[in-house]
């Protein structure tokens, strides 16, 4: 069946009140911390697909988002970069909805509008976006998650160490904010979850930031801390570290950037941090050095 743009599998699951666990790529999803813990949710809650978009190509542009061809018993196969919906009935708490979205490079008022469709069909009740950016922070610091849970109570025993901040972000953005918006709206709970990552040390895929963000949602749904992929993190995050070893100027950023953490989230490490008002910007000196630094790790 049809809902907006989206082709649905049938027979079509009935859901209670599912939470959408939604993803962006590209757009704030560096490291793959997005993509990795949806993945990973999705594993231990043996999730389903349960549909994607009809006809990929009415939003993206295939010289962006290439096809990828394999072969397969000697057959050639082309897989088409789209949006995938798969769906998790876990044996207590809400249901749930995980949404691995690309951004659209055309029609994107109706791409947003399918979306909203499939909320409303489902009956969504609570919208959390998860993601990543890079950020000036060191990578010998816990990685600071910031966001709002919303009205969304924590499992009893559970705290998650994030930022509580309000975005106070202008500037270009992406067309899918449309969907936060029209989710308020429509009164639903809305949740949103952001890792720093730093920025001199881009992984295609950041272990730690993603171990990070699984121990911030399993606070709120059932997944156990086995799930998080720490070790290959540290092993990622030690060979960081030898790197900027072998690079004085690298080491002296790493130091400016701790002490700025230090004082920007003093209680990061022990206990959840409240903010108190706007964090303390970085001196010129190392704003000017930040931009113009091209580390190539």
């Amino acid at each position: 069946m049809r809902i907006g743009a989206f082709e649905i599998n049938e027979p079509v699951p009935e859901l209670n009140e599912p939470h959408a666990l939604v993803m962006i790529r590209p757009w704030v999803d560096v490291g793959s911390v997005g993509t990795l813990t949806l993945r990973q949710l999705e594993r231990h809650f043996d999730a389903q697909p349960i549909g994607k978009l009809a006809r990929p190509g009415t939003f993206f542009d295939f010289t962006r988002y290439r096809p990828t061809v394999r072969i397969v018993d000697g057959q050639r196969e082309m897989t088409y970069p789209n949006s995938f919906v798969n769906y998790a009935q876990p044996a207590s708490g809400s249901d749930l909805l995980f949404l691995h979205l690309l951004e659209p490079h055309a029609m994107a008022e109706d791409y947003v509008e399918s979306l909203v469709e499939l909320f409303k069909y489902f009956g969504v009740k609570v919208y959390c976006r998860i993601g990543a950016m890079y950020d000036s922070v060191p990578h010998t610091r816990p990685i600071v998650i910031t966001g709002n849970p919303g009205n969304v109570e924590a499992r009893p025993g559970a705290t998650p160490l994030i930022q509580q901040r309000q975005s106070q972000y202008e500037g270009p953005t992406t067309i899918i904010n449309v969907l936060s918006d029209t989710a308020t709206e429509m009164g639903l709970g809305i949740m949103s979850f952001m890792a720093h990552l730093p920025h001199y040390a881009q992984l295609e895929e950041d272990y730690t930031g993603t171990a990070r963000m699984l121990e911030v949602l399993s606070a709120y749904y059932d997944a156990p801390a086995s799930l998080s992929l720490t070790r290959r993190g540290k092993i990622q995050y030690t060979e960081i570290e030898a790197a900027v070893e072998r690079q004085p100027e690298v080491k002296a950023l790493v130091a400016r950037l701790e002490a700025h953490y230090d004082s920007r989230y003093p209680a990061a490490e022990s206990e959840q941090a409240e903010e108190q008002g706007e964090p303390p910007s970085l001196s010129p000196e190392i704003e000017r050095f930040l931009k113009d630094l091209d580390l190539g790790l």
